[in-house]
């Protein structure tokens, strides 16, 4: 059964006026906790510490979320969100004074099915809907995720695992819950967030282990095209690890050996409990 925190006290509802409800007016992170131990939190209260200051929200205390997350009785393991909010205040998009924020810990037993997806690849396409550049929001994992739901609903066929983004101009971001490296010559790229986009947790923790592990990585603009002529590529996100894309319309591959390196690298931190 799910399992819900609203500032630390169990519930299942929040104010009706609540800002993030009513503007999307909030961020939120996802991921993996191990025994009431959340999975790469280094990444994830970095970063959520990051997009409060970006919304100017104060974010809560790191000790209180952890003690949420531990709380959270979903077993031996379970994929959880932590949301803050603006909080309750009157209409209008100006928040005013005294709105104190409100804290979600919201966790589910379990992970999704996968089977196979990161031993053997997964099947992309790339989606119609083109994402707005707003460099002001740009990285930043804000409760306003209708892209991604608009851009998720153009397909429905199950063996397609993931749809790819454009931005306005054309240039490859992201996918719709999944941030995209590719690898050419040994050399690993992802792309630029400087203009929209998601930063995910996963994708800074590839981006470090790979710096460590000597792997050449560059974050720049990419193409379409370059995902065409890499020699791998895969996707990553806190809860499904990292995907190797197996197919992408007429192109294919096999995983390769960046991406079991850096599968590897993955789970051993995971087991150090980084």
């Amino acid at each position: 059964m799910a399992s819900f925190l609203v500032n630390g006290w169990p519930a299942r509802s929040i104010d009706a006026a609540d800002r993030g409800l009513m503007y999307g007016d909030g961020v939120f992170r996802t991921l993996v906790l191990r025994e009431g131990r959340p999975l790469n939190w280094r990444h994830h209260f970095r970063l959520l510490s990051r997009d409060c200051e970006r919304l100017s929200l104060a974010c809560p205390p790191e000790k209180a979320i952890l003690q949420d997350l531990a709380r959270a009785d979903t077993g031996p393991v379970a994929v959880a969100k932590v949301v803050v909010t603006r909080g309750a205040s009157g209409r209008g998009y100006a928040w005013g004074e005294g709105a104190e924020p409100t804290r979600i810990v919201a966790a589910w037993p379990g992970l999704p099915d996968a089977a196979g997806a990161a031993d053997e690849g997964v099947l992309v396409r790339r989606c119609e809907l083109r994402l707005a550049i707003q460099p002001r929001l740009a990285g930043v994992k804000s409760l306003n995720r209708l892209e991604s739901v608009l851009a998720r609903a153009e397909w429905s066929d199950p063996e397609v695992r993931e749809g790819l983004l454009a931005d306005a101009d054309g240039r490859l971001v992201e996918a719709t819950m999944s941030n995209v490296f590719l690898v050419a010559g040994g050399r690993l790229a992802t792309p630029s967030l400087e203009r929209c986009g998601v930063e995910g947790a996963q994708r800074a923790r590839v981006l470090e282990l790979a710096a460590a592990a000597g792997i050449a990585c560059e974050v720049r603009d990419l193409a379409f095209d370059d995902l065409l002529a890499a020699d791998e590529a895969f996707l990553t996100n806190s809860v499904i690890g990292l995907w190797p894309v197996a197919a992408f319309g007429d192109r294919r591959w096999t995983p390769g050996p960046v991406t079991r390196r850096l599968q590897r690298l993955v789970a051993d931190d995971d087991a150090r409990g980084a």
